[in-house]
């Protein structure tokens, strides 16, 4: 049977248009209005950062903590939406300005693993099993402002933290090689499985892959993709777009490259992603031109352009592939594919 994949994205996919260069083009709206938009749009999960599954997180007390995330689940159940993850949002905490959990600070890096157990609580609530680890600020501005191995066994430690304070919990490492900092400690997939092997408990530390960040390491998309399933290490996906080396920017799904797009959802095909349950999440953000009448066009359009792909990776003659390859015939191929592509 044909792999069925279920669609996921997270409230700040809703982005109002603000960049270092200027303020927000769209007034900001409600959670619950996002929440709305999701299923009006085919979409079956939701991820959240903790501080978007309870606001102004470092200013409650855990039991206030753990009484907004059942109410949060409680909306989630009312609408049938999933929650697909939670990831601490460290990077904009005073206390993450030097990094998280590799501060310089000893107090800072406490504060990043005490908030990292509270998004554990909060997880067990939303009933996922799944914390995603984006490291935003683990990395230099200056490179001798910190120890690079000490600051690798500091990772590692906080996630062995995690991984005792909950016997069940999965633990995706987003990997970025930059932005907001020069240089990040793990920026790739391949750094991500090595980190894995420092923690008490391998097997539950994993990867989620996002196709910008593959782009702005300069490294194809859909190999980082297979790299991950052939451990089978990939928990979570965002599917975007990029246009070169600069900023993140978030673009939907096949914007920049649709033959990339392809391969992405070709790979994903071939090694029966979501089978396990695993979600196609895009992480796409409205261009900052958009007016807010066209609000949720990035999300719907990400979606269609995965399902068309979808079709066109399914309607891919492999065996004509085949023989071209057999034949070492990759010009043919290569035209083959572009044609593909190119069919109405």
């Amino acid at each position: 049977m044909p792999q069925k994949y279920q669609f996921c994205f997270g409230p700040w996919n809703f982005s109002e248009g603000s960049d270092p260069y200027g303020p927000i083009t769209r007034q900001p709206q409600t959670f619950d209005w996002k929440l709305a938009q999701l299923k009006k749009l085919g979409f079956d999960a939701m991820m959240f950062h903790d501080d978007d599954a309870v606001p102004d997180i470092d200013n409650k007390s855990e039991a206030q903590i753990l009484k907004e995330a059942r109410e949060l689940k409680k909306k989630l159940d009312g609408e049938g939406i999933a929650a697909e993850m939670v990831a601490p949002r460290l990077w904009f905490s005073p206390n993450t300005i030097d990094g998280a959990y590799t501060s310089n600070n000893p107090k800072h890096r406490q504060y990043a693993i005490d908030r990292s157990l509270r998004t554990i609580d909060i997880a067990r609530v939303l009933d996922t099993d799944l914390i995603v680890l984006w490291l935003a600020r683990e990395g230099t501005y200056v490179r001798e402002s910190k120890n690079a191995r000490r600051s690798v066994e500091y990772i590692a430690q906080a996630i062995d933290k995690m991984l005792a304070y909950d016997k069940k919990i999965r633990i995706a490492i987003e990997p970025k090689p930059n932005e907001p900092m020069d240089h990040a400690y793990v920026p790739t997939i391949g750094h991500v499985l090595a980190l894995a092997h420092l923690t008490r408990d391998p097997k539950r530390v994993g990867a989620l892959i996002e196709s910008a960040h593959c782009i702005l390491a300069g490294l194809d998309a859909s190999d980082e993709i297979a790299f991950a399933m052939a451990f089978n290490k990939l928990w979570s996906l965002h599917l975007n777009d990029q246009n070169g080396l600069k900023y993140d920017q978030d673009k939907p799904f096949g914007s920049a490259n649709l033959r990339s797009a392809f391969d992405q959802v070709r790979v994903l095909e071939q090694n029966k992603f979501g089978s396990r349950g695993e979600y196609v999440n895009f992480d796409v953000h409205p261009f900052r031109t958009t007016k807010p009448e066209h609000w949720l066009a990035h999300l719907d359009n990400s979606r269609r352009t995965f399902l068309k792909l979808v079709d066109k990776v399914r309607s891919f003659n492999e065996a004509k592939a085949s023989q071209m390859i057999a034949d070492r015939n990759y010009q043919a191929l290569d035209q083959y594919v572009i044609e593909h592509l190119l069919k109405g």
